[in-house]
């Protein structure tokens, strides 16, 4: 349950389902998504102004500190798949909200493909962080 009158990063859970199976990411420590649109703009001949967003799916990321191979290995198996000349299945993510009132809501991102777009940089002391980046075809409410 929330501790707040609104919504705080804690009450995010998420889980992946890769094309191979769960994934189950260690120290999430940021999770961003957002709603990918192509505009369509008319000019009516009597100077009347109408719009549409057209729904093109959702992208987003994940920031991780890295405590296991886990995300390494799910993008070498992707690729290797991709050199072998097979299909890399789409995968399906979803993010559970504890909300303020109680409740949780769900939201289920299919066909979702992934890119590990910061593999993470190896230094003395610190700590390496990764970045896992998604594009998903649909958003539901589930």
């Amino acid at each position: 349950m929330t501790s707040t009158s609104f919504s705080v990063g804690r009450d995010c859970q998420l889980v992946v389902i890769g094309p191979y199976g769960r994934i189950d990411l260690t120290y999430v420590t940021a999770f961003e998504s957002r709603q990918v649109t192509a505009p369509v703009r008319v000019d009516c001949i009597d100077g009347t102004q109408m719009a549409a967003e057209l729904p093109k799916g959702w992208e987003g990321h994940f920031e991780l500190e890295r405590g296991s191979p886990v995300v390494d290995d799910f993008i070498a198996q992707a690729e290797a798949a991709f050199f072998a000349g097979t299909a890399v299945p789409a995968g399906t993510l979803y993010q559970y909200v504890n909300e303020t009132d109680g409740s949780t809501s769900t939201y289920q991102y299919t066909g979702a493909v992934f890119k590990l777009a910061q593999a993470g940089a190896w230094k003395g002391d610190a700590s390496v962080k990764q970045r896992l980046e998604f594009f998903a075809g649909r958003r539901t409410s589930v």
